[in-house]
């Protein structure tokens, strides 16, 4: 069995780094303005727009591994979590009984993940999973508010993708309130042609927005748009958009890494 020490340069190497030069959307208020709409209130597999769903109560994660190298995992769930915690300023931390969790975090093998999958997530069907490489999902109450969630990652089939990393950075990070992939958000998580595994200044950005206390869960689009223009405004304002750079970068696992 690979020991932390042995396997951390084997998970670093499927890390993507592609040194790229992107366009600096983050800075575009109408660029974050289009991304959040299509990341927040859009989602993976039905059409149209759906409320603004987000966490009211403080999201307490149970974390269960049943493959091997759980000190790894571990380390990297949690230098995730710490960051999503300090970038929306909701408490996030991990619980150490199933029964304390509002959101069961699995991390499994390629046999198992379909039926695991529908267990947890309580799915009617699974055929979505078949182009998958990890999955996570939530429910929301009738505020819109999310009280539930679970993420299962296939540890064998994440890896052998070259996606352990992206899958521990995507799953919880949607399963904040930001459930869409979209072309139109960029560079970030939550697009497939991004080239990084890591939360980008855009992602950082749409994260603190859709925490501040003035957007409500069950927002809709309508309902939204004033309140996200105003505070985009402020952000630019106060140089929150110009700091996101800086904020991501100083992501733990970026520290880890070594991005």
């Amino acid at each position: 069995m690979l020991t932390k020490a042995s396997m951390l340069p084997l998970l670093l190497a499927v890390v993507s780094f592609h040194a790229v030069s992107t366009p600096l959307t983050w800075l575009d208020k109408s660029f974050v303005e289009t991304a959040f709409y299509n990341v927040a209130l859009q989602h993976e597999y039905s059409q149209g727009n759906k409320p603004l769903a987000k966490w009211k109560q403080p999201i307490k994660i149970w974390v269960d591994h049943r493959v091997g190298d759980k000190e790894l995992h571990q380390e990297l769930t949690e230098l995730h979590i710490q960051h999503l915690s300090e970038v929306t300023q909701h408490p996030i931390k991990i619980v150490s009984k199933e029964s304390e969790a509002n959101v069961k975090w699995l991390y499994t093998r390629q046999s198992k993940w379909i039926a695991e999958s529908k267990s947890i997530l309580k799915l009617k069907s699974t055929q979505h999973l078949n182009s998958a490489i990890c999955t996570a999902g939530y429910r929301t109450n009738s505020k819109g508010e999310i009280i539930y969630a679970g993420i299962v990652i296939p540890v064998d089939q994440a890896r052998s993708r070259g996606k352990l990393v992206a899958c521990i950075v995507e799953e919880i990070t949607q399963v904040l309130g930001l459930p869409n992939d979209s072309d139109k958000a960029y560079p970030s998580i939550f697009n497939d042609h991004t080239p990084e595994d890591l939360l980008s200044p855009l992602d950082v950005v749409l994260l603190q927005l859709l925490y501040e206390p003035e957007l409500k869960a069950g927002m809709t689009k309508a309902e939204a748009k004033p309140v996200v223009r105003k505070i985009l405004k402020k952000y630019s304002e106060t140089g929150v958009l110009q700091r996101a750079a800086k904020d991501a970068q100083q992501a733990p696992l970026y520290q880890l890494i070594g991005y």
